[in-house]
């Protein structure tokens, strides 16, 4: 099944945040506010903007999960996101990524092997995840690894 055809708000309410997303190249990531890896919303807004065009978006998926570091209601996130890092890129509503409240999204997700063979749970805010346009995952990347690094880079540009 696509990655694509998972039912997901987007951080306003509209059903289906991932159906606009078919048929483009995604990277996927779980997102908060009050993280040390947060400034990656920067380096993310650049790849939005570079890549956009060629049929490529990000999607930031909102979590709570990670000491509390997404904590801000829909509004919050939204007025951070935009005043604080100008983002431009759609942003989900906030789930939980692992547990027993996992969302289906990342029950999908989890089960993929990153470069370094790690699969499973996931680790810290913004992992991330590369969607092909068939709604297949591409490549999964450590939250520490950067959105600009040439790895994610270079699977971007692959799969456009």
């Amino acid at each position: 099944m696509s990655i694509y055809a998972t039912a997901i708000s987007q951080l306003d309410g509209t059903p289906n945040a991932l159906a606009q997303a078919d048929g483009k190249v995604t990277l996927l990531v779980n997102v908060a506010s009050k993280c040390g890896l947060t400034p990656q919303y920067e380096t993310l807004e650049q790849l939005q903007k570079q890549y956009s065009e060629k049929g490529f978006t990000v999607i930031g998926v909102p979590c709570n999960q990670f000491m509390g570091q997404e904590p801000g209601s829909a509004e919050e996130i939204q007025s951070f996101c935009s005043t604080t890092y100008g983002i431009s890129f759609p942003l989900t509503e906030k789930i939980d990524v692992n547990g027993e409240n996992q969302h289906p999204l990342y029950s999908a997700l989890t089960p993929v092997a990153d470069i370094e063979g790690e699969s499973g749970d996931i680790r810290w805010n913004f992992e991330k995840f590369l969607i092909g346009r068939n709604g297949e995952v591409i490549a999964r990347f450590h939250p520490k690894t950067a959105p600009d690094a040439a790895e994610v880079i270079s699977a971007i540009e692959s799969a456009l």
